[in-house]
């Protein structure tokens, strides 16, 4: 099997006004995605998705990436990530056995990659007549999921977030900053809204999207204890390791973050920091399925969770739940409960989610089926995704 060619198609999902609010990131009007086929000389075809600024995915996956991989077998999955991450020099790099990455080794090279990667995976367990999570090495067929979401102002958090358990979800994610602004006294409200409507024994978790400061996070985290908050995502900037690990150490609630963080040389700053209890790679930037399989690794190693973000487009999600099957150590999946029709409209198959359980999928691939109408309903829209 070879490949003959790889595409890239930009896409959109406009956010009704009435569905939009303000959050600490702007006021979301649309998601964008883009979604990547790799195409093959026996007709199979596979299908991945990357999140970054369309017009410039498109260009790195046509013009750097396609050339590299034309004509090569996707049943070597290992050599064709070495070839896009290591560039002209991916000859030597295999041949010595160490990485000579070239000069777009984070950013929207690897957002590039990682749509690529999923494409390949996606086609190679076509070819095998297997999904793709029993083709990475199958840890299990289902996993518990959390309800994301948790936008809710002051005493409104009760009924949103009681509303996930009562889907049958055992554990449910909130924002620090809410559609009411952020301040400590704020969010412990929110907080404990949300508790009073989930309940005691349903598992809650707190995610600030790395807007805070050190001091501010540590003293919020402190505050946080009394709630039993499961874990804090993201409370500092995500370039700030030393910080964060700061942070852990001031406070009993684990700290989980990655969802913006690069490769596995990322994550191992992380991990040498101490600064994480629960490691959340997004495979539409890490790296694909490749390159996770080698941070759910090490974070193993460390004896550290993996809870994969996961978000933006259907693509993602579903690549989402195989990785989550497939590693040993991955315990919990992100179900986003966000305005999102990219995502859960995007196939004709349904997700299994069943109690707040999610269930693999059984077919070959991926294992789900883009609708006709797919790229003409959600066809690329120019501008930004957040207005401020």
């Amino acid at each position: 099997m070879k490949i003959t060619a790889v595409r890239a198609i930009p896409m959109s999902d406009p956010v009704p006004p009435e569905r939009q609010h303000r959050t600490d990131l702007g006021t979301k009007v649309k998601n964008d995605a883009v979604l990547v086929m790799v195409e093959t000389d026996e007709g199979l075809t596979g299908i991945g998705s990357s999140l970054g600024s369309p017009p410039v995915l498109c260009g790195v996956v046509e013009h750097d990436l396609e050339p590299v991989l034309l004509g090569e077998d996707p049943i070597f999955s290992e050599r064709l990530y070495e070839k896009m991450y290591n560039g002209s020099r991916w000859k030597p790099a295999l041949e010595r056995g160490h990485a000579q990455p070239g000069d777009g080794r984070r950013g929207v090279t690897m957002e590039a990659i990682a749509g690529v990667d999923i494409a390949i995976w996606d086609v190679k367990a076509k070819k095998l007549g297997i999904p793709v999570f029993q083709a990475l090495g199958a840890a299990r067929d289902s996993i518990r999921g959390y309800a994301s979401g948790g936008w809710a102002p002051g005493d409104e958090a009760e009924q949103e977030l009681g509303g996930y358990a009562a889907k049958g979800f055992s554990a449910v994610k909130m924002r620090v900053v809410g559609r009411d602004g952020f301040s400590i006294e704020n969010t412990l409200r929110r907080v404990a809204a949300a508790r009073r409507g989930i309940g005691p024994s349903v598992e809650l978790m707190v995610d600030a999207h790395g807007s805070l400061d050190i001091s501010t996070a540590i003293r919020l985290a402190r505050r946080l204890e009394e709630f039993d908050v499961d874990w804090f995502e993201e409370p500092i900037s995500p370039d700030d390791h030393p910080g964060l690990a700061e942070v852990r150490r001031s406070t009993t609630v684990p700290i989980a973050t990655g969802e913006r963080e690069f490769t596995r040389f990322d994550f191992e700053d992380l991990f040498l920091h101490r600064a994480v209890d629960i490691a959340q790679p997004d495979i539409a930037r890490a790296g694909g399925f490749t390159e996770i399989r080698r941070i759910a690794a090490m974070a193993s190693a460390k004896g550290i969770r993996l809870a994969p973000h996961a978000w933006g487009s259907g693509v993602l999600f579903a690549a989402s739940i195989h990785m989550a099957m497939a590693a040993p150590n991955c315990h919990i999946l992100e179900v986003s409960q966000g305005y999102m029709p990219m995502m859960n409209e995007l196939f004709v198959e349904p997700y299994d989610i069943q109690d707040g359980t999610v269930h693999a999928p059984t077919q070959p691939g991926l294992g789900f089926t883009l609708r006709e109408d797919a790229l003409e309903r959600f066809k690329y829209i120019p501008g930004p995704e957040f207005v401020f």
